[in-house]
C-alpha cells in the first residue's frame, strides 16, 4: 500500500485536472471564472453539511452545538462573499471573449444553492417546473429537502422545548420579544436566534453581491442560459428565510 501524502490525501492531481476552459484560443480569464465557481460549489457542500448538522442538533435539543455550527456557516458565507472581489477583477470585455463558450450553462443552475435555500426554510414546491436542467439525482435530493424539516422547524422545536408557545405567529412573536428583552436569562436562545438571523443576512448579502457582479460583467443583457440576468437576481434580494425574526425590532 502506498504511503499517504498530502497530495494523495487531497487527491490534488484529480482536483487540478478539473479546470477545463472551453474557449479556443483560450481566454486567460476563463480559468479564473471556472476556478471561482468550482470553489463556490465546494464551500456550498461544506455549508450544507454544517447546516444539516445544525438542524439536527436543534431537533435534538442541542442548542450550543447548533449555534456553533451556524456561526461557522456565517464564516463560510463571508468567504463566499469575498470571492466576488476576485471575479470583479475580470473586465467585462474579457468575459465577453469566452462567454459564448459557456453555452447554456449558468450559475443559476446550482442545485446546491437551491438546496441551501430549501434547508434554510425558503422552500419552493414548484421548483421542478422551471428547472429542466436538473439531473434526476438533483431532483431527488431537492425533493428530499422539501419533505424534511428545515432549520426553522429546528428552531421552533428548541423554543417549544424551552416552554414557549409557538402555535401561532403572534405567540411566536411574543416569545422572540421575551428572549430579546432578557438576553441574560435566555442567553443560549438569544444567541441561537441571532445566529439564524446572521445566516439569513449573510445569504441576502450573497444574493446582492452576485447581482452586482453580474451587472458589472454583462450590464442589462440577458443572463447565460436565457435567465433575466441581474434583473432576476435583484428581484430575489428581498427574500428572507426568517421574516418573523426580521420583524422583531419593530415590536420592541
Amino acid at each position: 500500500m502506498s504511503r499517504l501524502t498530502y497530495r494523495s490525501y487531497l487527491r490534488v492531481d484529480e482536483l487540478l485536472g478539473l479546470q477545463c476552459p472551453r474557449s479556443a484560443p483560450m481566454v486567460p480569464d476563463e480559468l479564473l471564472f471556472i476556478t471561482v465557481h468550482q470553489v463556490f460549489e465546494l464551500w456550498l457542500k461544506v455549508l450544507l453539511f454544517e447546516l444539516t448538522l445544525a438542524r439536527d442538533d436543534m431537533l435534538a435539543g442541542q442548542v450550543a452545538p447548533a449555534r456553533a455550527r451556524l456561526q461557522r456557516c456565517c464564516g463560510i458565507e463571508r468567504v463566499l462573499l469575498e470571492q466576488f472581489d476576485v471575479l470583479d477583477s475580470m473586465a467585462a470585455a474579457e468575459f465577453e471573449r469566452f462567454r459564448d463558450a459557456l453555452g447554456t450553462a449558468s450559475g443559476a443552475q446550482s442545485a446546491q444553492f437551491l438546496e441551501v435555500e430549501f434547508l434554510s426554510g425558503l422552500k419552493d414546491p414548484c421548483f421542478a417546473e422551471r428547472r429542466d436542467w436538473l439531473t434526476p439525482a438533483e431532483h431527488e435530493v431537492l425533493r428530499r429537502r422539501l419533505a424534511e424539516p428545515c432549520l426553522w422547524t429546528g428552531f421552533l422545536t428548541v423554543l417549544g422545548d424551552a416552554g414557549f408557545d409557538v402555535s401561532t405567529r403572534s405567540r411566536r412573536a411574543s416569545a422572540y420579544r421575551t428572549i430579546a428583552r432578557n438576553r441574560v436569562g435566555h442567553a443560549a436562545l438569544w444567541d441561537l436566534q441571532d445566529a439564524l438571523l446572521r445566516h439569513d443576512q449573510s445569504w441576502s448579502l450573497w444574493r446582492a453581491r452576485h447581482a452586482l457582479t453580474v451587472e458589472r460583467q454583462i450590464g442589462a443583457q440577458a443572463g447565460t442560459g436565457g435567465s433575466a440576468g441581474a434583473t432576476h437576481l435583484r428581484a430575489r434580494f428581498g427574500l428572507r428565510f426568517y421574516p418573523e425574526l426580521w420583524e422583531l425590532p419593530s415590536s420592541l
